[in-house]
Order: C-alpha cells, then sequence, then structure tokens
C-alpha cells in the first residue's frame, strides 16, 4: 500500500508544471571535471579518452533533483525514439524548471539539431556554455550546428575549442585535411 501510495505521488510530481525557482542549485563539480580534463589530455589512446569522455556525461547528464532527472531521462528518451518534436517539448519543461542547468539546455538544442531547427538550437546551446563554458558535447554541438547553418569559420573554432578540452572527439576529423572544417588550403 505504501507502494501505491509513493507511486501516486510520483506520478504528481511529474504531471504537475515545472516552475523555474523550484529547482535546486546545481552542485558545483568543477574540481571534478577539472581532473577529468587532465586524464583526457594525457590520456594515451582512443579507448581511454572514450572511458573519462563518458564519466564526464555521467557529471553533465546528473540532473540537481528527482523531477529535473526525470524530465532529463524521459527527454533523452522521446529524442531516442525519434520523437524530437516530444523531445523538445520535456526538455522544454526541464530548462523553464533548471534554467540554471545546463544540459537541459544542450539536450534540448540535441533535439532541435535532429529536428534541423539550427537557429534555435544554436541559441539553446549558447545558453548552456554561458553556464558552462568548457561542455566538450555543446562545443562539438555548436560546431555541427554552425556548419549545418554554413558558418564554417565559426564552426571550426567551436570545434578547435573542444578540441583544447577532449583532442580524442570523433569530430576531431571534420578538420583533418580535407574535412569540411579542414583550414582552407590544408586539402592537398
Amino acid at each position: 500500500m505504501a507502494r501505491i501510495g509513493v507511486l501516486f505521488a510520483l506520478c504528481l510530481l511529474v504531471a504537475a508544471p515545472a516552475r523555474a525557482g523550484d529547482c535546486p542549485p546545481v552542485p558545483d563539480r568543477a574540481a571534478e571535471f577539472d581532473a577529468l580534463v587532465a586524464d583526457l589530455q594525457a590520456a594515451k589512446g582512443e579507448a581511454q579518452a572514450r572511458d573519462i569522455s563518458a564519466r564526464m556525461w555521467e557529471i553533465w547528464t546528473d540532473a540537481p533533483d528527482s523531477l529535473a532527472q526525470s524530465l532529463l531521462d524521459r527527454g533523452m528518451g522521446l529524442r531516442g525514439a525519434g520523437d524530437f518534436a516530444g523531445s523538445a517539448a520535456v526538455l522544454g519543461d526541464l530548462v523553464t524548471y533548471c534554467p540554471a542547468y545546463a544540459e537541459g539546455w544542450n539536450q534540448r538544442a540535441f533535439a532541435l539539431f535532429l529536428s534541423r531547427d539550427f537557429e534555435a538550437a544554436l541559441a539553446d546551446l549558447d545558453a548552456a556554455l554561458a553556464l558552462s563554458p568548457r561542455h566538450v558535447g555543446a562545443l562539438s554541438g555548436r560546431a555541427l550546428t554552425l556548419m549545418g547553418l554554413g558558418r564554417t569559420d565559426e564552426a571550426r573554432a567551436a570545434l578547435n575549442a573542444a578540441l583544447a578540452i577532449n583532442p580524442w572527439l570523433a569530430e576531431r576529423r571534420l578538420t583533418a585535411p580535407g574535412g569540411p572544417l579542414a583550414i582552407p588550403g590544408t586539402d592537398l
């Protein structure tokens, strides 16, 4: 019986409209992130870097409370199922509820990017980066979004900023000679 009560309370919590200001502060995990950046830059290979990157994503996707986590997980699940509009809507609830949580903005940007709404995605990525300037996912997402908008020089700069933090990003191939973000004149 108590379990039913808890489930009912959780359903009400998830169904209730999220209000800005109700979200607790985002925990400061800068020291942990700094250590991961140092580990990434010292990584001996792509497999090791992938493991370190996964730990960064664990930090970014650890929402400030259970409601924020539920919205994040639901939005990412909808995006994974191909419901980009539904994902963007749920993640919109997350950014309304937790406007200081960078990952909410980043994940909504991803849903918008997949919908090919590059301008809206770029605005969300800029919001994510204002909150978390070294968010490698948002930086590389910004590069891809700027590519979608045909803004190659800005895309190259955004990707280079991401690569300065994580030189092992898969997107690094975009800057290789002959790649779409290669420095002009290096494709010979």
